[in-house]
C-alpha cells in the first residue's frame, strides 16, 4: 500500500489533519510529475488512506486529506523518522578514499 517513490511524502504533507489542493500537493513536493502524483493519490484513495473531497463550485476545487485510518499512520512513521534520526554515525556510507597500488 504504501510502495512507490512519492507515497510517504505524500502522508507526510498530509498528517495531522492538513487538507492540500492538489496543486498545493504538487509546489511541495519537488520532482514529482502530475501524472505520478495524480496516480499515487488515486491509489491511496483506492485503498483508503486518502481522501478526496471535492467542493461543487467553478472553478472545481478538489483537495485531499487523509482517512482516521490513513492519519493512525503517523506514530508508526514518526517512530521510523526517530529510528532514522538515531543512526550511528559510523554507518553512514562515506566515498572511499582509492587504496595504494601494490
Amino acid at each position: 500500500m504504501l510502495e512507490g517513490r512519492w507515497k510517504l511524502v505524500i502522508l507526510f504533507h498530509l498528517f495531522g489533519g492538513r487538507i492540500l489542493r492538489f496543486s498545493d500537493l504538487e509546489r511541495a513536493i519537488p520532482g514529482v510529475s502530475q501524472k505520478m502524483l495524480a496516480q499515487q493519490l488515486r491509489q491511496m484513495e483506492k485503498d483508503g488512506i486518502v481522501r478526496r473531497i471535492v467542493h461543487p463550485q467553478v472553478p472545481p476545487k478538489v483537495e485531499y486529506g487523509l482517512t482516521a485510518w490513513g492519519q493512525s499512520l503517523c506514530p508508526a512513521l514518526d517512530a521510523l523518522l526517530t529510528w532514522m534520526e538515531q543512526r550511528p554515525e559510523e554507518t553512514i556510507s562515506r566515498p572511499q578514499a582509492p587504496s595504494p597500488a601494490s
